[in-house]
């Protein structure tokens, strides 16, 4: 049984028009369906603004979803509210994309995982703060660290801190949105190898958001390609960057510097610029800018199915599904 199932899940946002205009939607996740299983990590890549961060606030209900369920050990976790919400919130955590702006500035790191271990345990004062040093140490910190403010620290330690107060509460699952991105790639390298020895340790399941392949590749069992709000790839990780079955694959894989001249001269150059997610294309989202589309790909509507060669690798592109 998965520890997450996601099944036909919807959020869109409403755009505001005149009082005559048709109602709109900005369509930033639009029926996606998913699991994960325990200790699993799971990347989730595409280009900014194709509805990977929207996905993973959704998942631990920063974000309100139209439709759809989210189910975390078979437990509907979509319409909890308040109190239940709250509860339920020591399974999942999120480790967030800024580590400047994720941590308050006037509080301690002290201060700020004791408000956490205050609101979902019931440990006294003393065991709070074992509690603390344990997780500073989990993520290469000391006990000295405690007293000092997020500007005392690098943009590396502020991202350790970040997840050692998502470990706080021992979560089942843990959603990193793009942990990386704002780090040099010396340090990129250090955040991804702590989360790998961490996982090892906890057993926990990650949901790895981030748009650079060669970096999710690195770190995931599994990786989802997302385009416009839908899924249109998804399989085991080596499979995914070896053998990729959708044209957008394609392109991002391309994208990924290379120290060899060949594969860089290779690169897919797509055209034009993402469309609206108020208005996507008709039939397969992708048609406008795919380099291989025919005319049936503006009347089709594709869904995600197995390859004939791995029945564990899906894609989203009827003319694939044989290579």
């Amino acid at each position: 049984m998965p520890l997450l199932e996601v099944k036909n899940l919807k959020t869109w946002y409403p755009v505001r028009g005149s009082w005559f205009s048709k109602k709109q939607f900005v369509k930033a996740v639009d029926d996606v369906s998913f699991s994960l299983k325990k200790g699993e990590t799971l990347g989730l890549v595409g280009e900014s603004g194709c509805g990977k961060s929207t996905l993973g606030r959704t998942l631990v209900r920063l974000e309100n979803p139209v439709s759809g369920n989210i189910l975390l050990n078979n437990r509907d976790i979509t319409s909890l509210k308040g109190r239940e919400l709250r509860k339920a919130r020591t399974d999942f955590q999120m480790i967030f994309q800024d580590p400047y702006g994720s941590l308050n500035p006037r509080m301690t790191i002290y201060s700020t995982l004791d408000e956490v271990l205050t609101i979902h345990t019931s440990l006294d004062i003393e065991n709070r703060k074992k509690r603390m040093i344990e997780l500073l140490k989990m993520v290469g910190l000391r006990e000295e660290h405690l007293r000092r403010y997020p500007h005392q620290f690098s943009g590396g330690q502020r991202q350790r801190i970040g997840i050692a107060r998502a470990l706080a509460v021992d979560p089942k699952l843990i959603i990193a949105d793009e942990p990386v991105s704002a780090l040099d790639v010396s340090v990129q390298a250090q955040i991804i190898n702590l989360l790998i020895e961490i996982q090892k340790k906890t057993d926990i399941a990650l949901l790895f958001i981030a748009h650079d392949l060669a970096v999710v590749e690195h770190i995931s069992d599994r990786i989802m390609v997302m385009y416009l709000g839908k899924i249109v790839e998804s399989g085991p990780a080596q499979e995914v960057c070896r053998n990729p079955l959708h044209p957008y694959t394609k392109a991002l894989l391309s994208a990924v510097p290379s120290i060899t001249p060949e594969k860089n001269k290779s690169r897919v150059v797509l055209k034009g610029d993402v469309p609206s997610p108020i208005n996507p294309p008709p039939g397969c989202h992708f048609h406008p800018r795919c380099p291989s589309a025919r005319e049936e790909c503006k009347s089709i509507t594709p869904e995600l199915k197995p390859s004939e060669k791995n029945k564990e690798h899906f894609a989203a592109c009827p003319f694939k599904y044989s290579l």
